[in-house]
């Protein structure tokens, strides 16, 4: 009764356009009042949930993503991308999506790595010809590699939740995070040659060395952030700091491209960004509790399990609801609302935690694609001054590789398994 009261008065307070945290935390209110359970749970599990160790990597995989683009790192990644593509149809198209998969490696946050990689990426394409609408919208799909390759925030986020291994995430988010580049450059090659777009002459190999010569000190903060924590040298958390510090000594020392006055602009952003994400973890905690104590999950498991017992089915079934709430809500609400209520089923179905985590967290990221509440397309329309209606008609197609990719991920685990499994060891 209290989960149904839950989700009725936070989806209402969503309608009136509420910020979603007050709109959870206010429902949850409501559900405890009317259970008559002590309001004074709901400071408490707010405390508890900030009351963690790995949640520290968040505002340092943020300010690493605010730093890529002050201190130089998302010019230099843009540049040494370009010189190895822009041969092929569609060049730049190319160049933005494996911009993306490089940049996926440091910041964790497919927002930040729309803002950070949006600004140089769009004002490029369209100078080269490509219509602004179809470099935005391919921005915008392209951001949504970030959190898949490690590291990642929304990874963070459910292993805390699940009390997985945050490692063992990052090394199944690899190989798919490459499967999205991959097929969205597919799609970049298609669609170029259908519109007629130019392709530039083939960099010499002098220019391809230049440019890698220029970029190799920004490429190296994803190798010593994640082969840190991979190889257990340092936790996640460690690896972010690690990578935060590398990223300021990159901009003051290496390319001397930021300021102290931008350091400390470059503060409040991450400041800001992380108090949205903790708020609506700590706002959302109360409502974990009213739902897993009211046996909700359970209920929602075994109902499913009564209606169907096909493995295949239910896996579907779940990945459509997950892509419908995507377009509805908020991506960071999701996993804290819907993560507990789907582990009984999944633990049911004998789907591995680590598996469930990256194709959940994949349909979260395609949700920030989808209208109306896809945040990256507000981010882009932003940067590439398009109007709303017109990036959600040209990102219609973009999605289509990025479903094919979680349909995929899905009914093959060994997509996501075989890395932690032949790197950290099979877990008992």
């Amino acid at each position: 009764m209290e989960a149904a009261i839950i989700m009725v008065v936070m989806m209402g307070l969503m309608f009136l356009r509420v910020p979603v945290a007050f709109a959870m935390a206010l429902s949850a209110v409501v559900a405890l009042i009317i259970g008559d359970i002590p309001l004074t749970l709901v400071p408490q599990r707010m405390f508890n949930s900030l009351d963690s160790f790995p949640l520290l990597a968040i505002p340092l995989f943020v300010f690493v993503g605010e730093a890529m683009n002050t201190g130089g790192i998302t010019n230099r990644i843009f540049n040494f991308a370009r010189e190895y593509v822009k041969h092929i149809t569609g060049s730049l198209g190319h160049v933005n999506v494996i911009s993306n998969v490089i940049v996926a490696g440091m910041s964790g946050s497919a927002v930040a790595d729309a803002s950070a990689i949006g600004v140089v990426e769009i004002k490029a394409m369209e100078k080269d010809g490509f219509d602004r609408d179809w470099s935005a919208a391919l921005t915008a799909a392209s951001s949504t590699i970030g959190p898949i390759i490690p590291p990642s925030i929304p990874f963070v986020m459910y292993a805390i939740i699940t009390e997985t291994s945050i490692g063992r995430l990052f090394l199944g988010g690899l190989i798919p995070g490459l499967m999205m580049g991959i097929s969205l450059m597919i799609l970049v090659y298609i669609m170029s040659k259908q519109r007629g777009y130019k392709v530039e002459p083939k960099a010499t190999w002098g220019e391809r060395l230049d440019a890698t010569w220029k970029a190799i000190p920004s490429l190296m903060t994803p190798v010593i952030m994640f082969s840190g924590i991979v190889f257990g040298i340092v936790t996640p958390t460690e690896g972010a700091g690690i990578a935060a510090a590398y990223a300021i000594f990159l901009g003051f020392v290496v390319h001397r491209e930021m300021t102290l006055p931008e350091l400390y602009h470059i503060m409040l952003r991450t400041v800001h960004c992380t108090a949205v994400i903790l708020l609506i973890i700590c706002s959302s905690s109360a409502i974990t509790w009213v739902v897993q104590t009211s046996g909700l999950p359970n209920q929602v498991a075994a109902w499913l399990l009564s209606v169907s017992d096909s493995k295949t089915l239910l896996l579907i079934f779940i990945n459509v609801v997950l892509l419908i709430m995507g377009c509805l809500l908020e991506s960071n609400s999701i996993i804290m609302i819907m993560v507990p209520v789907l582990m009984p089923l999944i633990k049911a179905l004998g789907v591995d935690p680590i598996h469930f985590g990256v194709f959940f967290i994949l349909n979260v990221m395609i949700g920030l694609i989808t209208p109306p509440v896809g945040m990256c397309l507000y981010v882009i329309c932003n940067i590439a001054e398009v109007s709303f209606d017109r990036l959600s008609r040209a990102i219609v197609p973009f999605i289509i590789p990025l479903v094919v990719v979680l349909f995929l991920i899905t009914f093959i685990p060994d997509l996501v398994m075989w890395l932690p499994n032949h790197v950290m060891g099979i877990a008992k």
